[in-house]
């Protein structure tokens, strides 16, 4: 398995504060959840989980407005 497959990003306000890759997807929801949960909060933050092999947004926090991707 390609150990950074799973890439999540923390934006603030269109500028990166945090990234990390993982292997598992099942550890990069989790880290997802836990990123939401510890920042989640903060004015102008934006976290997406991306499956890099498949050129994918697996997961994005706040939620895309209907209508609108990623």
């Amino acid at each position: 398995m390609d150990d950074q497959r799973y890439h999540l990003t923390l934006t603030l306000d269109g500028e990166v504060a945090m990234q990390g890759w993982w292997g598992s997807e099942k550890t990069a929801r989790l880290q997802f959840k836990v990123w939401i949960g510890e920042r989640g909060e903060m004015p102008g933050v934006r976290i997406v989980l991306v499956d890099e092999l498949e050129a994918r947004v697996l997961a994005s926090w706040p939620a895309a407005p209907t209508g609108q991707r990623d």
